[in-house]
C-alpha cells in the first residue's frame, strides 16, 4: 500500500486571516510533501524489506544509518508534515488548561515557553524543526531537529506541537524573517487543543 498525502485538516485559504497565505499551503502541502511522499513511495517500491512497513516502522529502520539516509529524509518529512498540518488551526493561539498547567509547571509561565520555544526555532541553523515533546518521566521541554528529523527518531519524548522551520514554510509570508514567523505561530496558528489531546 502507497503511502498517500493527506488532506489539510482546513481550506487551503483558511489560515491566510492568521498570517499563512493559500500561496504558502498551496505550494508547502501540494508540493513539497506530495514530494516526500512520491520520492518515499519510489524508495519503498525498491526495497523489499520496507514493503509492508508503517511510517514510523520506516523511520526506525533508517534513522542513523548512512547508506539510507536518502529514505529516512523522506520518511521523516512525510511524519513530519503529517504532524505539522494538524499542529495549525484557523481558531489557534489559545491554550487549553490541562496544556497551560502541564507548560506552567515545566517552564515556569506560558511566556517562559513561548520564548524557549522562539529559542529554538531560531537558532536551528539552516532548515528544520521545532517540537514540544512530552518526556519520558511526563514533564515538557523544547528541543529542536535538523532537517527532516524529529523526537520519534531520536527519542527525545513524544511530540506535542511542531513547527518547521524550512525557509519554504515562511518566505512568501514573512521572506527572511524567521522570528517574527515563530511569534505568530505561537500567537496566531499553534493548535495547542492538538498539543494538550497528544499529552499521555
Amino acid at each position: 500500500m502507497a503511502f498517500e498525502l493527506p488532506a489539510l485538516p482546513y481550506s487551503h485559504s483558511a489560515l491566510a486571516a492568521a498570517g499563512m497565505s493559500q500561496e504558502t499551503l498551496e505550494l508547502h502541502h501540494d508540493k513539497h510533501h506530495q514530494a516526500y511522499v512520491t520520492a518515499l513511495n519510489g524508495f519503498v517500491d525498491a526495497n523489499a524489506d520496507l514493503q509492508g512497513k508503517s511510517l514510523e516502522e520506516i523511520i526506525a529502520l533508517t534513522y542513523g544509518n548512512d547508506a539510507r539516509q536518502g529514505i529516512f529524509n523522506q520518511a521523516g518529512q512525510h511524519w513530519n508534515h503529517i504532524h505539522f498540518w494538524n499542529a495549525l488551526s484557523p481558531n489557534g493561539g489559545g491554550i487549553p488548561g490541562k496544556l497551560e498547567a502541564k507548560l506552567i509547571e515545566a517552564f515556569g509561565s506560558v511566556d517562559q515557553f513561548k520564548a524557549d520555544f522562539k529559542t529554538a526555532a531560531t537558532t536551528q541553523f539552516g532548515s528544520g524543526w521545532a517540537w514540544l515533546v512530552q518526556k519520558a518521566d511526563g514533564t515538557l521541554a523544547v528541543t529542536k531537529t535538523p532537517n527532516g528529523v524529529n523526537p520519534l527518531a531520536t527519542g527525545e519524548g513524544k511530540a506535542l506541537l511542531s513547527l518547521d522551520v524550512w525557509e519554504h514554510s515562511y518566505y512568501v509570508d514573512f521572506r527572511n524573517r524567521r522570528p517574527d514567523y515563530v511569534t505568530n505561530f505561537l500567537d496566531k496558528l499553534a493548535n495547542y487543543e492538538f498539543a494538550e489531546a497528544n499529552l499521555g
